[in-house]
């Protein structure tokens, strides 16, 4: 590789962060305007988005970091994500307002970190800035930085340790990858390569230790609310996995490595999906890089899949548009620039036949955006017309303090504000060893006497086949289900609801 140098002679840099922010903001424009034309309204894409803003929301409020008022629980992957989103809405901002603004200016800086990694790496000032301009350019970080979630702090961060790396400061970069993986802990495997990297044993324990520095208060909180290293929202979803044989979820290694095999596949075409030349021009940076200062981090693209597999399943790689694996595409762009420098270097000196590639490359990143912004737009089409519109029911048409059992818990409790039990586990963990029972769900709702139900009856046939227990009040059918988890969700009265002129009694003690 050549040696980093600095811009021409005369060459104003800040110029080229101004063309990076402005690509971005014309780029959200393409996301808000497709938002306001489907949706009819600014809002979030995923019901998690507002599981975020009602942790933040009660944080804020003085009640703690959970959902029910006094009743902490770490049901956050990405608390660091949580806590900035507190500490804006405690100065009064709007969550939505709060969770967008982070958003934006977390995309816009990765963009710009991932130009400075380029430099850093030597590439020059022209292939750095189409490094930062890819990186804003990417429907999938697009959607990220105004889905409310997690995806543009965690990307940021990982592209700052790739910075850090390059210029020789690994302590610094270690602590940023420890705060990475508080923002997203599959961003892990990267702080675990850049400890593997360190080149001796008192080296890796020193950037171990600065790994460990910032997780350490939140496995403390895990242990403290719910008694596990990892937080509950790991332990409901896991589907197998190192983890999974920790929690009780036991499979057979046979199927783990089929699954590895699947993650691979899917985790190469989502990367196509990005861009068409991201694959392969990424792979080819691996090479070019393999002696560098990156060589180690860049392993994260090709092991990310198999540890997800292998440590903790959930879905796959391209689950909820890729978020869990979004924080490594400004690692991926970068290495992509300098693979496709090493292969100009290699073409003949044709100025045509490289204006070409160019081309061909920059209609690769615009073509994506039409359908991203769609999908983004369905995506707030759907849990606004579903979880916001009976999130803001429960508000109007319950009484205060009265109990709901839900399957999301995001925009039902942030706009209902009322006292939950989530059948999923995130909230309430006690809930999880009965979900592995075939009737265990309805053995705890009888021990937890909620007042209304608010459930996918796809999910939870059983329970809506109970005409006995549980009567629909009103529900909801999505015409075109993108994001939600079934296309109907239906709001029931249960027979314990406190409010009825004649209640039945809890057929077992209540739980507390």
């Amino acid at each position: 590789m050549r040696e980093a140098r600095p811009d021409a002679p005369g060459r104003w840099p800040a110029r080229d962060d101004v063309v990076i922010v402005g690509v971005a903001a014309l780029v959200l424009f393409g996301f808000v305007a497709a938002e306001l034309r489907i949706a009819g309204e600014v809002g979030l894409p995923l019901d998690d988005s507002w599981i975020h803003l009602r942790f933040a929301q009660s944080l804020a409020a003085g009640r703690g970091f959970g959902v029910n008022p006094g009743e902490p629980v770490a049901g956050s992957t990405a608390p660091l994500w949580t806590l900035l989103l507190a500490g804006v809405m405690a100065l009064g901002v709007p969550g939505l307002a709060a969770t967008k603004t982070l958003g934006v200016l977390a995309y816009a800086l990765t963009g710009l970190l991932a130009r400075r990694l380029a430099l850093a790496l030597g590439l020059g000032p022209g292939p750095a800035l189409a490094a930062g301009v890819a990186v804003v350019g990417l429907g999938r970080l697009a959607w990220g930085a105004l889905s409310g979630m997690e995806v543009p702090l965690a990307a940021a961060l990982v592209a700052g340790a790739a910075l850090l790396v390059v210029r020789a400061c690994p302590h610094a970069a270690a602590a940023c990858l420890g705060l990475a993986t508080l923002a997203r802990p599959e961003a892990a495997l990267v702080a675990g390569l850049h400890v593997a990297g360190a080149g001796g044993p008192r080296a890796a324990l020193a950037r171990a230790v600065l790994v460990a520095l910032p997780l350490a208060p939140a496995v403390a909180f895990n242990v403290a609310t719910v008694g596990r290293l990892v937080p509950a929202t790991a332990a409901a979803k896991v589907e197998g996995g190192v983890l999974g044989y920790l929690v009780g979820v036991r499979e057979p290694w046979g199927a783990a490595a089929s699954r590895a095999l699947g993650y691979l596949a899917e985790w190469g075409r989502q990367l196509w999906d990005d861009h068409w030349g991201l694959p392969a021009l990424a792979a080819a940076g691996l090479v070019v890089v393999r002696r560098g200062p990156l060589r180690w981090l860049g392993w994260a693209l090709l092991l990310h899949p198999l540890a997800m597999a292998l440590l903790a399943p959930y879905r796959g790689p391209a689950f909820q548009t890729g978020r869990y694996s979004s924080h490594l595409l400004p690692l991926a762009v970068v290495l992509a620039l300098a693979g496709l420098g090493a292969l100009l270097a290699a073409l003949p000196g044709r100025a045509g036949l490289r204006a070409g590639l160019w081309g061909v490359l920059a209609l690769g990143l615009v073509l994506p955006l039409g359908p991203a912004s769609g999908a983004y737009a369905w995506g707030v089409q759907n849990i606004n017309a579903m979880q916001v519109h009976l999130g803001r029911w429960v508000a109007r048409h319950t009484p205060p303090g009265a109990r709901l059992a839900v399957n999301d818990i995001g925009a039902i409790t942030y706009f209902g504000d009322r006292p939950i039990v989530d059948l999923m586990g995130l909230a309430t963990p006690a809930i999880i060893p009965y979900r592995r029972r075939p009737d265990g769900v309805l053995r705890y709702l009888e021990q937890a006497c909620p007042d209304y139900l608010v459930i996918f009856p796809a999910w939870f046939p059983d329970l809506a086949a109970r005409a006995d227990l549980f009567r629909p009040l009103t529900r909801v059918r999505l015409a075109h289900n993108v994001v939600s988890g079934a296309a109907e969700m239906v709001l029931y009265e249960t027979i314990w609801n406190r409010w009825r002129p004649i209640r039945a009694p809890c057929p077992r003690r209540p739980i507390p």
